[in-house]
């Protein structure tokens, strides 16, 4: 493989490194703390790093595509980072034509959320703060898609989760909010030990970290051979890692929870970015997980549940940011469906327009909190639209565009994704079935949210209703960027039977990725249960159009679902509970590890450990007090001490010698 070496790679990192410095240190040292420093300021510092980034990323883009090379690179090997024990691990960075792509979603939506950032947190103190953790964030994620081994790649994604607790506990004086973000941590602590253990046993199997020197011995038949006995264990440790950053079940509880931080933080970590690192590890790791069908089948069941399971809660949710978070879980597992049928490339696909649309709707909720005095519960808003034409615009483009309606971007990807389920080789058909399923309840919760939003009787306050406003440009033309990606940005992935009626268009979004990551060759009629790709695509849209027209239609003059369906409260009251998971994971772990931390606390610390510790203290000052009786401070007791002492050395002298 011809690797073209070029210094691209370390620009394109070190930039938003830079913003977080002069946020983050030079600006609070110069203006003597966070607090006095303008929001204009540090938005424009933090947008302008990040915004180079993208610039950068667009030459690295342009390289690639000139190039001639089977599967071109930009690679730069800072320097070695560290070397024990025969493992020398460098500090190379890596862009091709997978990490490319991500790194343009990175910079590119990260310019326009810290865009919208300066006027959506002008009035927040210590935004500066603010701004210098979602330039370390952006660092932390470009160095995990660029890392070209998995140390590297691990330090991003440690990164990445730290900076995601930070941004989520931005307010940590309010309880609630900080303790989302311990949450979040501890949650994804559990999933990334996953990670390490599959991490170590993969060294242990071949001896390198190497992602470029993976995918070249997994070529060889002899590796594959020795490391088979073991490949399904890694995959399943990695994939542990892939649960809790990407929120599957059952580590999924921290991503609605994580909505207690700012809005533009949901949309850049919680739906375009981070999230989406399990999906890239998997795409990543592909030669790997190919060789244990077993994994795959692990990795398209947990997607599938989780996509279901997490669609049915956001149908009865009233908070509009814990309708997307459940989405955003629900879209995931679409997106793992993806993987575990081995069509990695449409898992990469859904991931680009998941990162148009959703990145969209969280922003566009942003703007209706804003209009709405801080406000997030639906059944207290209501015919929104004649106030926010902007917002409702863009967002009605981002929730046709998730809802799957032809020929929004959504529609493109999650065919892709059901016709995958059935059409290839060993495919499960009621996976697509649940696919199905999945789809019909986006459709439906998200034309829900748009009427409760902006359709039907105004439910808000006479303050609320005075203080109602569109938002400024700054926030709405971010809106309008991602409006347009969402509604074009699917025509990148045209299914070749569609593309034959669209001009012989190809799909582009295939031919990029597949130097890196292999195509699934779908045939026209599913293996499995004999559908037509033209009948999936056709069935599909017509539930969705059903699905999504039906939800806005019941909603304008119902807010519950037990309204419109007689006899369905208690099953709605277990969806707006969430199925009681939080209450069960509290009774199972959280109580219980609290007992044990409180029993070693107030007796094992208390009694044992403090108990030795002043117990040997007490005996030694006991020692002491007696030792000190005998100093009398009379000379004549000491030389009459002296004299015995002397006597009793010359007679065990003379005892020795005689």
């Amino acid at each position: 493989m011809e690797t073209m070496h070029s210094i691209l790679p370390a620009l394109i990192l070190i930039s938003p490194l830079v913003g977080f410095i002069i946020n983050g240190v030079v600006l609070p040292l110069s203006l003597k703390g966070f607090a006095k420093t303008p929001a204009n300021t540090a938005g424009g510092f933090a947008s302008a790093f990040i915004g180079l980034s993208f610039v950068l990323a667009l030459f690295a883009f342009a390289k690639l595509s000139g190039s001639t090379a089977e599967n071109p690179s930009l690679v730069i090997n800072c320097f070695e980072w560290f070397n024990f024990g025969g493992l020398n691990i460098p500090f190379e960075l890596r862009i091709d034509k997978l990490s490319g792509l991500l790194v343009l979603i990175i910079s590119g939506i990260g310019t326009l959320i810290h865009l919208y950032s300066i006027s959506y947190m002008h009035e927040e103190e210590c935004v500066g703060r603010y701004f210098s953790y979602l330039n370390l964030f952006c660092f932390c994620m470009l160095l995990l898609v660029m890392g070209n081994n998995l140390p590297l790649l691990f330090f991003g994604w440690e990164g990445v989760g730290l900076c995601s607790y930070l941004l989520i506990g931005f307010w940590y004086t309010e309880t609630e909010k900080a303790n989302a973000g311990k949450k979040a941590f501890i949650v994804n602590r559990i999933g990334d030990l996953g990670f390490l253990i599959g991490m170590f046993l993969l060294f242990q199997q071949l001896g390198t970290l190497s992602l470029t020197e993976i995918s070249t011995l997994l070529a060889n038949p002899e590796v594959v051979a020795r490391i088979m006995p073991s490949v399904t264990l890694i995959c399943l440790a990695l994939f542990v890692g892939a649960t809790g950053k990407s929120a599957q079940m059952p580590l999924y509880v921290w991503l609605p929870d994580a909505m207690s931080g700012p809005t533009p933080v949901s949309a850049l970590i919680h739906a375009a970015t981070m999230v989406t690192a399990g999906v890239y590890m998997i795409a990543r790791l592909n030669p790997l997980f190919e060789l244990s069908p077993v994994a795959l089948s692990v990795v398209a069941h947990v997607g599938a549940i989780t996509a279901l399971f997490a669609g049915s809660i956001a149908v009865a949710q009233t908070d509009i940011k814990k309708v997307l978070a459940y989405s955003t879980v629900s879209q995931l597992g679409f997106m793992f469906l993806a993987c575990g049928v081995g069509a990695y490339q449409t898992a990469v696909f859904h991931l680009m327009t998941h990162a148009f649309f959703k990145a969209l709707l969280f922003l566009g909720s942003g703007s209706v909190i804003h209009a709405c005095s801080g406000e997030q519960d639906m059944t207290k808003m209501g015919a929104l639209k004649k106030h926010l034409p902007h917002t409702h615009l863009t967002m009605l483009i981002g929730s046709l565009a998730i809802s799957g309606i032809p020929f929004f971007s959504g529609f493109f990807s999650k065919d892709e994704i059901l016709y995958s389920s059935i059409a290839l080789p060993g495919g499960v058909s009621y996976l697509f079935v649940i696919g199905v399923l999945t789809a019909i309840l986006t459709a439906f919760y998200t034309g829900r949210m748009m009427s409760l939003t902006f359709y039907g009787q105004k439910r808000y306050s006479h303050e609320v209703e005075h203080h109602l406003h569109e938002s400024p440009a700054l926030m709405t033309f971010p809106l309008y960027v991602l409006a347009i990606l969402a509604a074009l940005g699917g025509f990148l992935g045209v299914p070749h039977l569609l593309g034959d009626y669209l001009g012989h268009m190809p799909h582009y979004l295939s031919h990029w990725l597949n130097p890196v990551v292999p195509s699934k060759h779908l045939p026209l009629v599913g293996i499995k249960i004999g559908l037509h790709e033209g009948v999936v695509m056709a069935g599909s849209s017509i539930l969705a159009i059903i699905s999504y027209f039906s939800g806005v239609a019941l909603f304008k003059k119902h807010m519950f679902v037990k309204d419109i369906i007689s006899g369905f409260k208690p099953v709605e009251k277990i969806l707006a509970n969430k199925y009681y998971v939080d209450e069960l994971y509290a009774i199972i772990v959280v109580n219980p590890v609290k007992s044990i931390s409180n029993f070693c606390a107030n007796f094992i610390d208390k009694f044992i450990i403090d108990g030795a510790v002043n117990g040997l203290g007490s005996q030694v000052k006991r020692i002491g007090n007696g030792l000190r009786s005998i100093q009398t401070g009379d000379i004549q007791s000491y030389a009459l001490m002296m004299l015995m002492g002397l006597l009793l050395v010359i007679f065990f002298i003379f005892k020795v010698l005689v």
